[in-house]
């Protein structure tokens, strides 16, 4: 039997100073977790408790569709040199050296080791599929801890890898992982989204996120009220009104219109007395790209053209430029393509790249013209306006397509709310929110540029093709607390909660009470429930707020009413009481609750 009073559940009156957010004020506040230094926290009883729950109901299902691993944290530079992503994680990855002088690194995620195993052990498409998962530690060189277990330095994450001979075998494990994942967070208790999402530094052609709604998320998830549709902001698309073009002037060429002093969007659409609608926004950006041949670096112009009321999407952006740094262009070097000062751009006169110039020699001539990407509001517009590239003056009249060439039409804005879902039409809902699981299709990257092979039916060498899918074991504990919390703490949902059920003895001094407390607590523990029985020499009123504060879902006070043989049951969500006699507290109970099969 747990008794309170012989365990170490240091709770707090007060949250650290610099806790922003509920999960971690409460975490804190519960003694689930203290910290270590920052980004690093120590788990103590009840903290480690919920999280070997959720760690178990984890590897229940992944048992049903995989084989639990379990590998080094500390890896050698050689397998991340083999990827390629020794030098993309810069500074997020924890690298050393050991006495020899060896590269090492802690292990981020494991893609790389996993893949390391394939190409020395599998020999055959008769060995595939293979679904392999681990639940262990994983380190990043976080820059700026905060918000508690939301980021840290130091987590626990099951990450998987999935191995098939062909898109069609992906496909299937794929849908095991998003079928299992769906599972794990509904036994978890969670109300979560799924959601379309951008891979990343990962890689691959397809990923989901599983996201919980919360003010404490850094994500920001779209979504269909109707449910038709959810994405992360960075893979958004969205349905856009029709916008009515303005009838052209003069002789329908573009003109210059003077705008002394106007230079951003608002400013020159209030002068000219245009909605912001009809202006084109111009985006005058450097990409830093590697030559697929020899590794050599160069810097591309890009040109990134959008509607004025509308924000470009860097994630989009970057995955159309293949993930090469982008950064301003800087004065000098605006003045040397546009002819003009910022605040004053636009594309007409510029002279872009085109994908489908003729041959490949004309392709390699013009490679060092501006790409021009446009985004897809823009296409079909016609009588718009735009900078001129000369100071204090912009042009109307401008008609994409024939008065500047676009390299490529693209969706690249960032979809806002109340904008119309592309399946049905119903407003969007932008909110933000905590990512608590992640599942890639990789395709063929790691295991391609690892050097993985199996022979095939017919016996020749194919490369397997692989998918990644991981949990945040902490961030299904913090997401947990987010949903479910007020001003006098949090409840866990059972499945994850350190307790079922703690049993408050209002007055431990008093032997019959005492003795109560004691029957009903084995009582329940017999009927197969994690019991905390509150035996300290407190005050009730302390009792109770502990109780509040501590994550279990329910209470039951043993006071005054023991005299009538009665005990009062508290479902912690909602403060609801119910009078149960002792000796049938087990059945009664189990109305609330049902044992676990």
């Amino acid at each position: 039997m747990h008794l309170w009073s012989k365990l170490f559940i240091p709770t707090l009156r007060e949250a650290p100073a610099d806790a922003e957010v509920a999960s971690h004020k409460f975490l804190v506040r519960a003694g689930y977790i203290r910290q270590l230094s920052a980004g690093l926290y120590s788990f103590l009883l009840l903290g480690n408790r919920s999280a070997n729950k959720i760690m178990g109901i984890v590897r229940e299902e992944m048992d049903k569709i995989g084989q639990e691993f379990y590998l080094p944290a500390l890896n050698p530079r050689e397998v991340w040199e083999a990827s390629g992503r020794w030098s993309v994680m810069g500074d997020n990855m924890f690298r050393l050296k050991d006495r020899k002088g060896a590269d090492l690194c802690l292990g981020m995620t494991h893609e790389e080791v996993m893949t390391d195993i394939a190409r020395k052990e599998l020999r055959s498409y008769k060995q595939l599929p293979q679904i392999w998962y681990q639940i262990q530690t994983k380190f990043r060189d976080e820059p700026r801890p905060k918000s508690g277990l939301l980021r840290v330095r130091q987590f626990i994450m099951k990450d998987a890898y999935s191995f098939d001979s062909d898109a069609t075998g992906l496909d299937l494990s794929y849908q095991k992982h998003y079928d299992t994942y769906c599972k794990i967070f509904d036994r978890c208790g969670l109300k979560y989204v799924v959601v379309e999402a951008h891979s990343g530094a990962m890689g691959g052609s397809m990923s989901h996120e599983f996201m919980v709604y919360t003010d404490a998320g850094e994500d920001i998830v779209v979504s269909c009220p109707k449910g038709d549709y959810a994405a992360n902001l960075e893979k958004a698309a969205s349905k856009l009104g029709a916008v009515e073009d303005y009838p052209a002037s003069g002789d329908g060429k573009p003109e210059l219109a003077h705008t002394p002093g106007k230079k951003t969007i608002e400013e020159v659409a209030a002068f000219l007395g245009v909605s912001p609608k009809n202006k084109i926004k111009t985006l005058a950006l450097v990409a830093t790209e590697a030559d697929a041949k020899t590794g050599k670096k160069r810097d591309r112009n890009v040109i990134v053209l959008l509607r004025g009321d509308h924000m470009l999407n860097e994630a989009k952006l970057a995955g159309e430029l293949g993930g090469a740094e982008v950064r301003p262009m800087q004065e000098d070097e605006i003045k040397k393509l546009f002819g003009g000062p910022a605040g004053y751009l636009g594309p007409v006169g510029l002279a872009g790249f085109q994908e489908n110039l003729g041959s490949e020699t004309m392709r390699m001539m013009l490679a060092d013209l501006p790409l021009i990407l446009g985004d897809t509001a823009l296409q079909g517009r016609k009588n718009l306006i735009s900078g001129a590239n000369k100071e204090d003056y912009h042009l109307r009249n401008v008609t994409p397509g024939r008065d500047f060439a676009v390299s490529k039409w693209l969706d690249l804005r960032n979809v806002e709310a109340g904008e119309a879902c592309p399946k049905c039409g119903s407003p969007l809902k932008v909110a933000k929110a905590v990512e608590i699981g992640h599942i890639f299709k990789l395709g063929y990257k790691y295991s391609e540029s690892m050097g993985a092979r199996v022979l095939d039916k017919d016996g020749k060498e194919v490369t397997p093709i692989m998918g990644s899918y991981g949990i945040g074991i902490e961030r299904i504990l913090t997401a947990a607390v987010e949903q479910s919390n007020d001003k006098d703490g949090f409840w866990l949902p059972p499945a994850i909660a350190p307790f079922d059920v703690v049993v408050t003895i209002t007055n431990a001094a008093d032997e019959a009470l005492l003795a109560a407390g004691k029957q009903v607590a084995a009582s329940l523990e017999q009927a197969g429930y994690d019991v905390l029985l509150d035996d300290r020499d407190e005050r009730p009123g302390v009792k109770f707020k502990d109780a509040d504060l501590v994550g279990i879902p329910f209470r039951i006070n043993v006071g005054k009413k023991v005299a009538e043989g009665k005990v009062e049951l508290v479902r912690r969500s909602t403060r609801e009481t119910l009078d149960a006699t002792i000796g049938d507290i087990a059945t009664v109970f189990a109305q609330l609750l049902p044992p676990r099969a």
